[in-house]
């Protein structure tokens, strides 16, 4: 047993990353905020290009406001965790081989921080207060106010907690209507939920067209949303293809049917600064690190699986109940990974694209690159 744990441990220092000095971490936490950022103008974009409908880049676009609130919570959490000195406060852990976010660990504890937040906020005093209280010691004391300052971040990061619409570890399925065929008795909702994928500290997406025959609206059942929530979030991890989830939720729910299931992995972050990255960008990012806030890249995948046709599928003795049949070459699995389409994109700045396209990699010549230019306009090229 106490092997295992050992190589455990192991294994987490080899995968995690804690970022030291007051310096780091609002350099870290500066770059996630101009990141995000572009995610938002990648989500548009896509939506030009016909690679997402208007309602999902609207819903993507919420998703990374949350994400937004949440790095900047999280910044203030840490900004000055390192300056106290007696190991008091947690210093924040990244991975920093397979996602460069924080470790999902963070993201928990965030979440658990947030039930408490207004009493924590009870109890410390206002900012007002401390920012007085600061001011007098430097007078007095004539020494950085260290403890006072710590104290003014955790309030600042509970203030956070309690009035934001945070990115959680799950984020709870929603259903959007989007129409009904009224002689056909159908009604279409588009439900989508998101999680921060455990295995890979990978923020994830989900958004699944769904016709439902049932007779009383889906979010207002009593008896099949509850069910429809829950199902959702257990099978919401990256290990599993989009099929297997599809084909899962089709046979449960016999009046649901999902029509289309979209999944968009918001990551990994490559930073030279940050993280361990392998394979060609590991020279791209380190030649183009000699400028600062330029040696990063993020990928942006879509996963998509699309229902081509129906059939008929007997359910009881006296019961059958229509089934999907989706698009997706089934004899070579492991090449399409359970889904009709994917579509791999790297978001970059300019600098790290000039490099790349010096180098011009063979494995990343299919992967759409949208580039940051100096004025932090997007462009897309592949």
């Amino acid at each position: 047993m106490s092997k295992s744990r050992k190589e455990l441990t192991d294994q987490l220092s080899f995968d995690h990353k804690v970022i030291e000095g007051a310096r780091a971490t609002r350099r870290y936490f500066s770059k996630f905020e101009r990141i995000i950022g572009h995610m938002g103008d990648v989500a548009a974009l896509s939506y030009k290009e016909k690679a997402l409908s208007p309602l999902e880049a609207r819903i993507i676009l919420q998703y990374l406001q949350g994400l937004a609130q949440t790095f900047t919570a999280l910044s203030y959490k840490f900004l000055m965790a390192n300056r106290v000195g007696d190991h008091s406060a947690k210093l924040l852990s990244i991975d920093k081989t397979d996602s460069g976010f924080p470790v999902f660990q963070e993201i928990l504890q965030m979440a658990a921080d947030a039930l408490q937040a207004d009493d924590h906020l009870l109890t410390l005093p206002t900012q007002g207060r401390l920012k007085k209280d600061m001011i007098s010691h430097i007078l007095t004391e004539q020494t950085h106010p260290t403890k006072l300052q710590y104290a003014l971040s955790q309030r600042i990061y509970y203030e956070k907690l309690a009035g934001a619409n945070l990115f959680l570890s799950q984020n709870h399925p929603q259903a959007q209507w989007e129409g009904s065929i009224k002689k056909k008795k159908k009604k279409n909702y588009l439900i989508h939920w998101a999680v921060y994928d455990s295995p890979t500290n990978v923020p994830t997406i989900y958004l699944m067209d769904v016709e439902d025959v049932g007779k009383k609206a889906l979010p207002l059942d009593e008896r099949r949303w509850p069910r429809v929530q829950s199902h959702l979030l257990s099978q919401s991890m990256s290990t599993l293809k989009l099929l297997t989830i599809a084909r899962g939720f089709d046979s449960d729910f016999d009046e649901l049917h999902p029509k289309t299931l979209r999944r968009v992995h918001l990551g990994p972050m490559y930073s030279h600064a940050f993280t361990q990255q392998h394979g060609p960008l590991r020279d791209v990012l380190a030649e183009a690190s000699g400028q600062p806030g330029l040696d990063w890249a993020l990928a942006w995948t879509v996963e998509t699986l699309v229902s081509e046709r129906t059939k008929t599928e007997k359910t009881g003795f006296f019961s059958t109940a229509e089934r999907q049949v989706y698009k997706v070459d089934e004899s070579s699995l492991g090449d399409h990974d359970g889904a009709t389409d994917i579509r791999r994109a790297l978001i970059l700045p300019h600098r790290a694209y000039q490099v790349l396209r010096e180098k011009d990699p063979p494995s990343l010549k299919r992967t759409r690159k949208y580039v940051v230019g100096t004025d932090s306009k997007i462009l897309s090229y592949m």
